[in-house]
């Protein structure tokens, strides 16, 4: 059940103890509570302070959307799929299964050589991909050089917390779940609109410029959402064909080895939805959609698994729960209090990277997802608990 967070203009409903809010997050949920825009606000458990609104943040405007709202990372969001293997079929040294995903997927700054054309991914959807990026000459002007990198960086992970791994859920099935986003090119149109926002008259006297708004028809809003639904499919598809040479790795080790139907979900995007017979525009930033139904993935860190989960379509959350455990402390902090001693403790059991550059990604510096789940057991059920035992980081 949630609370809510006192000194705000429009409800703010807080799936968490208000108390255990750091201070900062505190003060930007209160300023986006303030915008004479915004409906109401959903805040998830695991919610965190982040770059002009709130990781963990469910928000939903009236004839307005704010793209610090959606974040930079445009579309980021996660994929699984269950798999006919079990855990007997895995060999005990992961190591070369490891290597082998890494040989196949360019992760951190790497890309594929050249553009990879999805059609001979195996299993990967390409209905539309030529009218998709046909699409790409109508982005923002200041794109237009990255045509070429956006589409090398297609079916590439990145780096901070994007992964890919190989999991166990408590029958001894073995799932493939990935996370990533619009890579480079997301992050290019989100910084640069976030610019042309902050820049327009009406959000002169904001509490946060961060927080700049564009309002409903005018050509700075039809031009974000162009550029935002092209990322957010942009997104959609990195996934989908990071998937495909995911299983096509798999397939060549277990050639009997047999894929259900994908699951997978944005937690960084805009969504247009109808709450009390309005018009909205919700905007999640490190939250997923969890109407009644809705598969969804919400996972905790390198070393403690993730939740497979269906939505109970609460209204009071705009049909929203968390998108993880949630950070607890800065990558900065988490990089002065541990050490690779601990993180290949907190990893134990896991084919994974065990070396200082991940150290930020230790579990110790994420919120316990347990109790995640346990503050939103009236947004979601538990389908599935899954545990990794590969993890392949950026």
């Amino acid at each position: 059940m949630y609370s809510l967070l006192p000194g705000t203009r429009a409800p703010v409903k807080v799936w968490t103890d208000p108390n255990t809010i750091e201070p900062e997050a505190a003060k930007q949920l209160r300023n986006i509570g303030s915008l004479p825009w915004v409906e109401g606000v959903a805040v998830m458990p695991d919610v965190h302070f982040g770059k002009g609104a709130t990781v963990g943040s469910v928000i939903a405007m009236r004839q307005a959307v704010s793209p610090a709202a959606v974040g930079v990372d445009i579309g980021c969001g996660m994929s699984a799929v269950r798999t006919s293997l079990t855990a007997e079929d895995l060999p005990d040294d992961l190591g070369p299964l490891r290597r082998a995903v890494e040989d196949a997927i360019p992760v951190g700054f790497h890309t594929h050589d050249d553009q990879l054309d999805p059609r001979r991914v195996r299993g990967v959807d390409t209905k539309g991909l030529d009218a998709f990026w046909k699409g790409f000459d109508g982005l923002h002007s200041g794109v237009s050089s990255l045509r070429a990198r956006a589409g090398k960086q297609l079916g590439t992970l990145g780096g901070g917390n994007h992964f890919l791994e190989v999991c166990l859920d408590t029958e001894g099935r073995v799932w493939l779940m990935l996370h990533s986003g619009s890579r480079n090119i997301g992050k290019e149109l989100a910084e640069r609109h976030i610019a042309v926002a902050r820049k327009l008259p009406h959000n002169a006297d904001l509490p946060d410029r961060d927080l700049a708004v564009f309002l409903a028809n005018t050509p700075e809003m039809d031009a974000y959402r162009r550029d935002l639904y092209w990322a957010q499919e942009y997104a959609r598809r990195n996934r989908a064909l990071m998937l495909g040479l995911f299983q096509q790795v798999v397939r060549n080790s277990f050639p009997q080895v047999g894929f259900e139907e994908p699951i997978s979900c944005h937690h960084n995007y805009v969504s247009e939805e109808q709450y009390d017979g309005v018009d909205l525009l919700v905007t999640r930033k490190g939250a997923i959609r969890a109407g009644s139904g809705d598969l969804g993935i919400i996972p905790g860190s390198m070393g403690t698994g993730s939740y497979i989960v269906r939505g109970r379509g609460n209204a009071d959350a705009f049909n929203s729960a968390s998108h993880g455990a949630g950070r607890r402390m800065s990558r900065a902090k988490a990089k002065k209090t541990f050490t690779t001693d601990d993180l290949a403790a907190q990893t134990a059991g896991v084919e994974c990277r065990k070396d200082a550059g991940v150290v930020d990604e230790i579990p110790g510096a994420y919120k316990d997802v347990e109790q995640v789940l346990a503050q939103q057991t009236d947004l979601v059920e538990v389908v599935a608990h899954l545990k990794q035992v590969v993890c392949v980081k950026g």
